[in-house]
């Protein structure tokens, strides 16, 4: 299944210096705690998410880059992929999308087989097309979706998405957006059918202290 991101572009010089540092630099976890929590308050409800800063520093202090310069204020859950024969699964996908004021430049790919992490129920994750070029865009689980993980036996593109995190409280939330009306018609390939008629606004996301 695709999930795509979007495509690279110039971005701030702070997070172009963090994210894309030597090799040794860009893998060492960051000072602080092991985890760290984020509110997500979106028009469908409140949403709390645990990210693993520790096992993927890479994707995650991404992720809290967005997080801390108010980038995914304003943004959009506007992606509702459902299970085929279990529409109660699936993934909903959200993030800066066509707003290129808000992209920031793509990032190393950290893949389940080295983080450990994968991707089950409530678990977020980033959205790419190949390899390292993840920016803003992810998305939040809903089910099991194991194939999602990194699979060194498969052939091709095997490295998976990058898992950071799960949501802590509001599954309820992320099933009632997944559950949106789509537009049969609109997009093309694996997101045929998928663009939520009425994409649900992310008001903010802030950490929680």
């Amino acid at each position: 299944m695709t999930i795509r991101t979007l495509p690279r572009t110039i971005a701030a010089a702070t997070l172009l210096a963090l994210l894309l540092a030597t090799p040794g630099e860009a893998a060492k976890p960051p000072a602080g705690p092991a985890k760290v929590r984020v509110n997500m308050v979106t028009a469908a409800g409140p949403i709390l998410i645990e990210l693993e800063t520790k096992r993927a520093p890479i994707t995650t202090a991404n992720f809290l880059y967005y997080v801390d310069h108010k980038l995914l204020d304003g943004t959009t859950f506007y992606r509702a992929a459902r299970a085929k024969g279990a529409p109660k699964d699936g993934f909903i996908q959200g993030g800066p999308n066509g707003d290129i004021r808000k992209w920031g430049p793509p990032i190393a790919h950290e893949p389940t087989t080295k983080t450990g992490l994968h991707h089950g129920d409530g678990t977020i994750s980033m959205a790419r097309t190949t390899p390292g070029t993840a920016q803003g865009e992810f998305f939040l689980i809903a089910g099991n979706a194991s194939y999602m993980d990194a699979n060194p036996k498969a052939k091709g593109d095997n490295l998976g998405f990058a898992a950071f995190g799960h949501v802590v409280k509001g599954m309820d939330v992320v099933r009632k957006i997944l559950a949106s009306p789509t537009i049969p018609k609109a997009g093309m390939g694996a997101m045929k059918g998928q663009y939520i008629k009425a994409p649900v606004k992310i008001i903010s996301v802030r950490r929680v202290p």
